[in-house]
C-alpha cells in the first residue's frame, strides 16, 4: 500500500497519473496547501522540503520497514523501479527516460511555475517577469515540440518523462501558449489527455479540491511568504 501525500498540483498530478496507469493500491492523505497543512509536524517527517508530493510505501521492495520518498521526479522514478513499468530496460531507452524527466524537474516545471507565478498571483505586475518567463516557457515548448517529431511519446513508448511533463503542459493557456504553435506537442497531449488513467486522476483532483489553494491574503501569504525562519 502506497500513502500518498498529494494536493491538486502539477507536481502531485504526476504520481497519481502512475498509480492509475499501474493499478497500484494508494490511499491519499489531501494536504491542503493554501491553508498551511504542508508545515504539519507529520508531514514534514515524509517531506522535509514542506512541500508536496510525498509518498510512504509500506511494502517496499526489500521487505524492510516503510519507504518515504519526497521529490515528484523521485517519487515517479522509485515506482517505476519498484512496478517495472513506464521506464525501458535498456541501457538508451532509460537514458532518454531519465534524462527527459530531468529536463522537466529543472527546467519546464520551475520556468512555468513561474510563469504562473508572475502571471496570476504577483500583486505587481512585472512586465519584465511576465515575458521572462513566458518566453522561456514557449521555448521549451518547441524543445518538447522538436523532440516528439517523429515519436509518438517523450522516449519511445509511454513512460515516467511523459507523467512528468504532462501536467506542467496542461495550464497552457495560463501560460500565455498557444498549442497550434506546437503540432507535435499538440498531438502528444491529446494522446496522453485521452488515456483513461489521465481522466480518472483528473477527475480525482476535481473531488478533492473544489477551490482555487490562492483564494484570500492568507493564502498568499502562506503559499508566497515562506523564508528561512520557515524551516524550524
Amino acid at each position: 500500500m502506497i500513502d500518498l501525500h498529494y494536493w491538486t498540483t502539477p507536481n502531485g498530478h504526476k504520481i497519481t497519473l502512475f498509480l492509475e496507469e499501474t493499478g497500484l493500491p494508494y490511499t491519499i492523505f489531501p494536504v491542503n496547501i493554501g491553508k498551511g497543512e504542508q508545515f504539519k509536524p507529520e508531514f514534514l517527517e515524509v517531506a522535509p522540503n514542506n512541500r508536496i508530493p510525498a509518498i510512504v510505501d509500506h511494502a517496499p521492495a526489500d521487505g524492510g520497514a516503510a519507504v518515504s520518498v519526497f521529490e515528484s521526479g523521485a517519487i515517479l522514478l522509485y515506482l517505476a523501479e519498484k512496478t517495472g513499468q513506464f521506464i525501458p530496460n535498456t541501457l538508451r531507452g532509460r537514458v532518454d527516460t531519465l534524462q527527459w524527466l530531468f529536463w522537466q524537474m529543472g527546467g519546464l516545471g520551475p520556468m512555468a511555475g513561474q510563469n504562473h507565478h508572475f502571471n496570476n498571483y504577483a500583486v505587481e505586475k512585472i512586465t519584465y517577469a511576465v515575458d521572462r518567463y513566458v518566453r522561456e516557457t514557449a521555448r521549451l515548448y518547441k524543445v518538447l515540440d522538436r523532440r516528439l517529431e517523429g515519436r509518438e511519446f517523450i522516449a519511445g513508448e509511454y513512460s515516467i518523462a511523459d507523467m512528468a511533463c504532462y501536467p506542467w503542459v496542461v495550464p497552457y493557456e495560463r501560460q500565455g501558449q498557444d498549442l497550434n504553435d506546437f503540432p507535435n506537442l499538440q498531438r502528444w497531449f491529446d494522446a496522453i489527455r485521452q488515456r483513461p488513467a489521465t481522466a480518472r486522476a483528473y477527475a480525482l483532483a476535481d473531488e478533492i479540491n473544489t477551490a482555487p489553494s490562492v483564494s484570500d491574503e492568507e493564502s498568499r501569504k502562506i503559499l508566497f511568504g515562506q523564508d528561512a525562519a520557515t524551516i524550524k
